[in-house]
C-alpha cells in the first residue's frame, strides 16, 4: 500500500451503520457503489491516508440466530440501543459466511466503485480478515470439515458453550484462551497445511479488492499461542509459523499490500518480525487509560524500528468510546498524545463528535447522540495540524523533562518533538489530573531557541537556551510550532 506518509492516519467506519445513516439522510437507499461524492470528499478533507471499511463481508444468518439466543448479548444490545428489536441484529462482521461483499452493502461491484472513489482521493482501502474462525454456515464446514478443530458428542454434552454440532459433525467454537468461547463461530485449525493454504488463497482474493487488511486477533494464529490453546486437538505443531508464509505469498503478487494486526499480550514485536507493517499498541492505550505519565514515557523509549510499526489509538470498535473512557479534558490530552508519536494513528467513526455509546458490532443501527461542539472543534483543529509534512514524515525525538525540586507534578509532563527541514513542532502534555510544572528541553543536538506559536490557543512563547518552563493544568497540553 502506498501512502503519503510514514505515519499514516487510518479512519475506521462501521460500514453497515454508516450506509444506513446515509440512506436515511438522503432519503434513498445508498450502498458502497452509490455513496454521494460529497461524502467521499468529506472523508478526504479529514486528511486520512487509509479508510478501514469494517464489516463488508457476507455475515452469517446462523450466527445472527445464535447471537439472538444469548441473553447476555441481547442485554448488551439493549444497553446501547434502548429501542432494540431483533431486526437490528444483522450478525457479527467477524462471523463471516463468505469473503464476498454483502449484497446489502452493494456487493463486489459496490466495493469496486468505492475503492475507485478512494483511489481518486489518494486514500487506501483496508478491509477485515479473520484467520481464527469462520461462521457455522461457511461453505468450508460442509465441504472441508478438516479445516476446523474437531470435537465429539461428549464434548458437546459436557461443554455446550465451547463445542457445537453442525449436521452430523462436532466442532470446537472459536476462542481466545483467556475468555469463554464465541458460540457463533467455529475454530479453524491453522496447524493444518490445507487450512493454511485455503486462508492464503482467501487473502489473495481479498488483496485484489483492497490495499490492506486488518487481521483480527492475529496473535491467536501464532504457533506457541495456538499450541497452548488447543493442545493435542490441533495436531503436531508446524515447523513454520502461519503468518510469514501467508504474507510472503500475498506480497509476491501485491508487493505494497499492507498487513495490520490486532495484537495483544505484548506480542507486537514478534508479529512485526513475522511481516506485519503495523500492530495494535494496546499497552499505550492502557497506560493512557489507567497508568501514569512515566509509564507512557518509558513506553516511548523503545527502539524506533518497533515504534514506527505500532497502531496508536484511544478508541476502536472493541474499546469503549474515548469520550467515555477518558472523560472531559483527559480525552483531548490522550488524543494529542496518541496522534503525535510515531506509528499509524487510528481514529474511529464518532470519535470526532464525542460520541459515548459503544455499539455492539452485531447491530445495524446506532442511537442518535448529540455532537459535543468542544470535541468536534478540537479534532477539526488536530486533524488540520496533522496534515503537516513535518508530523507525517519528520524526525521524532523525546525531549528532556526537568521537574523543579520545589514544585509537585513535574513527573506528569511528557514532551516530544518533530523536525523536518526548517519545520519544528514541540508537543508537551500533562498526563495527570492535577497541575504540573517543569522544564522541557529540546534534544541537545537540535536547535530549540526562538519563538513558538501554540497551534491551539494562538499564544506565542519564547524558548531560551535552558528550555521552556511550563505550567499546565490537569490534562493540559502545548502544541507548539517554531516561527
Amino acid at each position: 500500500m502506498n501512502t503519503r506518509t510514514s505515519h499514516p492516519v487510518v479512519y475506521e467506519i462501521n460500514t453497515w451503520v454508516w450506509l444506513g445513516e446515509l440512506s436515511r439522510h438522503y432519503g434513498t437507499t445508498i450502498n458502497l457503489g452509490s455513496v454521494p461524492q460529497r461524502e467521499w470528499d468529506a472523508l478526504a478533507d479529514l486528511g486520512i491516508d487509509a479508510l478501514w471499511l469494517m464489516g463488508v463481508w457476507e455475515r452469517s444468518p446462523a450466527g445472527a440466530r445464535i447471537a439472538i439466543e444469548n441473553q447476555g448479548l441481547v442485554a448488551d444490545f439493549r444497553r446501547a440501543l434502548p429501542d432494540f428489536s431483533p431486526a437490528d441484529n444483522v450478525g457479527s462482521p467477524y462471523c463471516i459466511r463468505s469473503y464476498h461483499v454483502d449484497g446489502h452493502l452493494g456487493g463486489p461491484g459496490g466495493l469496486m466503485e468505492a475503492r475507485r472513489r478512494l483511489t481518486d482521493r489518494n486514500i487506501a482501502l483496508i478491509l477485515d480478515f479473520v484467520p481464527n474462525h469462520a461462521a457455522p454456515d461457511h461453505a468450508w464446514v460442509s465441504e472441508h470439515p478438516e479445516y476446523f478443530i474437531q470435537g465429539d458428542v461428549e464434548d458437546v454434552r459436557n461443554d455446550p458453550g465451547s463445542f457445537r454440532q453442525v449436521g452430523s459433525r462436532f466442532f470446537a467454537c472459536g476462542r481466545d484462551p483467556h475468555y469463554p468461547a464465541w458460540p457463533d463461530v467455529l475454530q479453524l485449525n491453522v496447524f493444518q497445511a490445507a487450512t493454511r493454504q485455503a486462508l492464503t488463497e482467501t487473502v489473495l482474493d481479498v488483496a485484489g479488492q483492497c490495499d490492506g487488511v486488518r487481521c483480527d486477533m492475529a496473535m491467536l494464529a501464532m504457533n506457541p499461542v495456538f499450541a497452548r490453546t488447543w493442545g493435542s486437538r490441533a495436531g503436531p505443531e508446524p515447523v513454520r509459523e502461519f503468518w510469514p508464509g501467508l504474507i510472503h505469498a500475498v506480497r509476491r503478487r501485491h508487493p505494497d499490500f499492507l498487513f495490520m494486526a490486532e495484537a495483544y499480550w505484548d506480542l507486537e514485536w514478534p508479529l512485526q518480525q513475522q511481516g506485519f507493517d503495523f500492530c495494535y499498541d494496546k499497552r499505550l492505550y492502557d497506560r493512557l487509560d489507567h497508568g501514569n505519565a512515566e509509564g507512557v514515557r518509558m513506553h516511548l523509549c523503545a527502539e524506533r524500528v518497533y515504534q514506527d510499526k505500532l497502531v496508536r489509538f484511544i478508541e476502536n470498535h472493541d474499546e469503549p468510546r474515548a469520550a467515555s473512557a477518558f472523560p472531559g479534558q483527559k480525552s483531548l490530552a490522550a488524543a494529542v498524545a496518541m496522534a503525535t508519536i510515531p506509528g499509524a494513528r487510528l481514529f474511529h467513526e464518532g470519535q470526532f463528535e464525542g460520541k459515548q455509546i459503544r455499539l455492539p458490532v452485531f447491530l445495524g443501527r446506532r442511537p442518535a447522540e448529540p455532537v459535543d461542539p468542544e470535541v468536534r472543534g478540537f479534532y477539526k483543529r488536530l486533524l488540520r495540524i496533522l496534515k503537516s509534512e513535518g508530523l507525517r514524515n519528520g524526525q521524532w525525538r523525546l525531549c528532556e523533562r526537568v521537574p523543579p525540586v520545589d514544585a509537585a507534578g513535574g513527573e506528569a509532563i511528557v514532551a516530544w518533538c518533530w523536525s523536518k527541514d526548517a519545520e519544528r513542532h514541540l508537543i508537551i502534555v500533562n498526563l495527570s489530573g492535577r497541575e504540573a510544572r517543569g522544564q522541557v528541553r529540546w534534544p541537545r543536538d537540535e536547535p530549540y531557541s526562538g519563538l513558538w506559536s501554540d497551534l491551539f490557543n494562538g499564544k506565542v512563547l519564547e524558548i531560551g537556551h535552558d528550555g521552556l518552563s511550563v505550567d499546565l493544568p490537569a490534562w493540559g497540553f502545548h502544541f507548539l510550532k517554531g516561527l
